[in-house]
């Protein structure tokens, strides 16, 4: 690695577009982060482009935010993406050890037969992520390399997406200027923030509620048991309170922001709240405890639809790491205890725990994301990357060598 290395995260929300521009110094392990930007995006929805010039100008007016603060050009990036065209595949692999001793390239070709598996036409490999190795019969290996065997198995998760979807995030950040190193789900990038080792072995839950949906994440023994996409997230809240008190989105969404809540205590009995202090050509008042349960119905539907997903898993109820909140609908007051009341588990609301710089800047749930993606660049950059991605293999082996990253994901 360079004494110094520069590296960016581009988040591609459905509400904003969020970027953090770091440096890797040498001999540290967290990034320096020295330049953040964020614009609206406008022609994302639900993880999808809906408008290329519209997120080719939101990206550009996001990397231009970070270029200046921190001084410096940034020309390639690592991309975040939702959204629920993202689907998890569960697949096997079986190779036969050339040599008595496994080697690094031996458990390349395990996963590469991994991948062989069918899915949707319309879909693309992402990224792969090992659950464990199996060597001749023995289960829960986490590293093979140099052990002895004659067969050598894997299990893993494969995530992929919609592939007119991310190609279309492809040429919109080319567009805007930039080349992309990686795209990373952002039920990956997330956890990579947020997460300490210890949380992964004991078994824990990232909740990310973002504006067109949620991702939700569960690690267990090191690693990634579960992910999934549920299609409800905070445009659904807003979207509720426009329909419900009748008014426009826009007012919806401010309401939501300056007085809404997720817990009726405190509401201050029937307050009435004017919607022209948001709108001079609406002159309705609104109850705020009318507001505040229409908030709450949605949220308590996103953790009951989480809670049943644990249920499918048989975690309900046990995860001794709990659930760590992010994205930035779970700034609303009142979440934690809903949160608590409906899972069962112990709650937090998730933070960056790696970085130094301009740390004020992304000390926020709705930057988690982002930093994670710096996080994850880190990785692959240092050498350590968090999972393999066929489609970069050339490149990742002339970063370093595929078992490095084995590694690093099965500590």
């Amino acid at each position: 690695m360079a004494k110094n290395s520069l590296i960016a995260g581009l988040d591609i929300g459905s509400s904003k577009i969020r970027t953090v521009i770091g440096i890797l110094e040498e001999g540290k392990g967290v990034p320096n982060i020295i330049g953040v930007g964020v614009a609206p995006s406008y022609g994302i929805r639900k993880g999808q482009v809906i408008d290329v010039e519209e997120t080719i100008n939101n990206i550009s007016s996001s990397l231009e935010d970070a270029e200046r603060m921190a001084g410096e050009p940034v020309h390639h990036v690592f991309v975040g993406i939702s959204g629920t065209h993202l689907e998890t595949f569960d697949c096997k692999g079986a190779v036969a050890v050339s040599k008595e001793e496994i080697t690094e390239e031996d458990v390349d070709r395990v996963l590469e037969t991994a991948q062989a598996i069918s899915i949707p036409n319309n879909k693309k490999v992402l990224k792969i992520i090992p659950k464990f190795f199996c060597i001749d019969g023995q289960k829960g290996i986490r590293y093979p390399v140099g052990m002895v065997g004659k067969k050598l198995e894997v299990e893993a998760h494969i995530i992929a997406g919609s592939t007119p979807a991310i190609k279309n995030i492809e040429k919109c950040a080319h567009e805007a200027g930039v080349d992309i190193d990686d795209i990373i789900p952002n039920n990956l990038a997330a956890p990579e923030a947020v997460l300490s080792k210890r949380q992964k072995e004991l078994g824990v839950a990232v909740i990310d509620i973002g504006c067109g949906g949620t991702s939700f994440t569960v690690f267990e023994e090191g690693t990634m048991l579960y992910t999934t996409v549920i299609p409800v997230g905070g445009e659904n809240v807003t979207n509720d309170i426009a329909i419900g008190l009748r008014t426009s989105i826009d007012v919806a969404e401010k309401l939501k922001i300056e007085h809404g809540s997720c817990s009726k205590d405190g509401t201050g009995g029937e307050e009435e709240i004017s919607l022209g202090d948001f709108n001079k050509n609406e002159s309705a008042k609104i109850s705020r405890k009318q507001m505040i349960e229409i908030i709450e119905a949605r949220y308590r539907e996103i953790f009951f639809l989480v809670r049943e997903q644990l249920r499918l898993i048989r975690r309900d109820g046990m995860l001794p790491g709990g659930v760590i909140l992010t994205g930035a609908a779970v700034k609303i007051p009142g979440v934690i205890d809903l949160a608590r009341e409906t899972l069962n588990l112990p709650i937090q609301i998730g933070f960056p725990l790696e970085a130094n710089g301009v740390v004020e800047k992304v000390d926020d749930p709705s930057y988690v994301s982002a930093v994670g993606l710096l996080l994850w660049g880190m990785h692959f950059e240092i050498p350590n990357f968090y999972s393999f991605n066929l489609q970069n293999l050339n490149l990742l082996k002339r970063v370093r060598s595929l078992g490095g990253w084995v590694r690093k994901i099965l500590p």
